[in-house]
């Protein structure tokens, strides 16, 4: 473990102190709202408005600089006139460790480059260094800060690095409805000092991150985050969202971030030789990102073989194609698998050779424990890498036993105790739509997360990151040999 970087940027990810500058007397500003998030979302170290005037700030004592704080400060969000940024920062001297600056007119924008030079060396001058310009900060449950409206409290795996502020907004919500945990989501803006190399670095040496995603639109310092990566050796997975892959793309990240995002070729280059993932959606980011929080790689058994059990004989028609695209094998069983599941004498309908066709009316035999010794049978001989559970709820709700789902899931996660380290489990639930059956899914969603389960809207999201997560095995068993 690098003890140097997590000891230089730690104080982003746990502040002891924290400073709020462009907070108003009337409450309303941006940075008002601010000191109220980290508040609500219980941060307990002292927090310092910065005002050229005000006694005090919603309850606060204020300042009138970053250099006349109590203590100093490791955290300064910072939300003011572009202009008046530099000689904030070069007063600070040297008693702030990180500056976060949310105001745009820099680098983003032709007339702002020369800006955004003076602010790099008010920074310098001031000792700290600079997240941002044109960025929204940080969320980081274990420091109890956050920019944005909601997201989980509970400490997670996942660490993200957001070049767009909007973006890692969504990725934080969205994240948290599909079971995703954080050790911190960071936007860089447009990276005058912090860069995503930076971070990658920071998560890669950080204890508490398991796996890592990261929106980017451009690496200035492209040289040294290849090299960061190889030497790396996918050690953690990477999973990389890249905006700017296309002509039009290139022209909206110049625009966003003052950013010359790069040819694709490059980052399709990068993929190959480091072992990170590229996907092209928020969708397929935050769905990769949740099977490698839930599922633990094998890389001397990657996920290949797949079995396919639930209910929905087209859907798993059609999921078999999917997946064989992908390079995932759902073939049929060999005969002794074929022989375990006949002698059960499933009723009529049930399809024993995999994927394996429930109707409800097989799934609800003994109230859903009937999935146990399916899978009991399969773990024995059909020796899956990993099995998809896929449940169309319309089928259930309203017309099962409610602890039917719950027992089928229960069935599922007792045969994986049994069978220790056998194969990998996902569910997929599906849903037509119905408020009701939202609600359920909702519910059974976090249910199976906290179990450890990692929960997919369709079997087209799983299979997509069921290939993401065999790639990652396929490159470190690679690099084993």
């Amino acid at each position: 473990m690098n003890s140097s970087v997590i000891e230089q940027f730690m104080p982003l990810f746990a502040p002891k102190t924290v400073a709020v500058v462009g907070a108003s007397t009337k409450g309303t500003a941006l940075p008002n709202v601010f000191i109220r998030r980290i508040r609500e979302f219980g941060y307990e170290g002292a927090i310092y408005p910065i005002h050229p005037t005000a006694a005090e700030i919603d309850g606060l004592p204020a300042y009138k600089s970053l250099g006349e704080t109590p203590q100093p400060v490791d955290y300064a969000y910072i939300a003011i006139a572009a202009a008046q940024v530099p000689p904030l920062l070069t007063a600070a001297n040297g008693r702030v460790r990180f500056a976060q600056v949310i105001s745009s007119g820099f680098g983003e924008v032709d007339e702002g480059k020369e800006l955004q030079e003076q602010l790099v060396t008010a920074a310098r001058a001031g000792g700290m260094r600079l997240l941002g310009p044109n960025c929204l900060g940080i969320y980081t449950p274990r420091g109890r800060i956050t920019f944005a409206e909601t997201g989980p409290k509970e400490v997670g795996n996942v660490g993200i690095i957001s070049q767009s502020g909007g973006l890692g907004t969504d990725i934080i919500r969205r994240g948290f409805n599909r079971g995703l945990k954080f050790s911190g989501l960071i936007t860089v803006g447009n990276c005058a000092d912090i860069s995503p190399t930076d971070m990658i670095e920071f998560y890669l040496a950080d204890p508490q991150t398991r796996v890592i995603g990261m929106y980017i639109e451009t690496a200035r310092d492209g040289r040294r985050l290849f090299e960061t990566l190889r030497e790396a050796r996918a050690s953690k997975p990477v999973v990389v969202l890249k905006g700017g892959r296309t002509r039009q793309g290139l022209a909206a990240a110049a625009s966003h971030t003052g950013s010359l995002a790069g040819d694709e070729r490059v980052w399709v280059a990068l993929a190959k030789q480091t072992g990170c993932v590229m996907v092209d959606t928020l969708d397929q980011f935050i769905d990769t990102l949740l099977v490698f929080q839930t599922l633990e790689p094998r890389p001397r058994q990657p996920t290949t073989r797949i079995v396919l059990f639930g209910n929905g004989g087209g859907a798993s028609v059609l999921a078999t194609d999917f997946f064989a695209r992908l390079g995932l094998d759902v073939s049929p069983f060999g005969q002794p698998t074929v022989d375990a599941l006949a002698a059960m004498r499933l009723p009529p309908g049930t399809s024993i050779t995999n994927p394996v066709d429930c109707p409800v009316g097989t799934l609800q035999q003994d109230d859903g424990r009937v999935a146990e010794k399916i899978l009991d049978a399969i773990y024995e001989r059909g020796s899956p890498d990993a099995l998809v559970m896929h449940l169309n709820l319309s089928a259930f709700v309203g017309r099962t036993k409610n602890e039917v789902l719950d027992n089928l899931v229960q069935a599922a996660l007792r045969v994986q105790e049994h069978h220790p380290g056998k194969a990998h489990f996902v569910l997929v639930l599906r849903s037509d739509g119905e408020p009701r059956l939202e609600e359920r899914r909702r519910e059974f969603r976090a249910r199976a997360v906290a179990l450890g389960i990692p929960v997919y809207d369709e079997m087209s999201n799983a299979g997509s990151a069921l290939a993401a997560f065999q790639a990652h095995e396929r490159f470190r068993h690679s690099r084993s040999l």
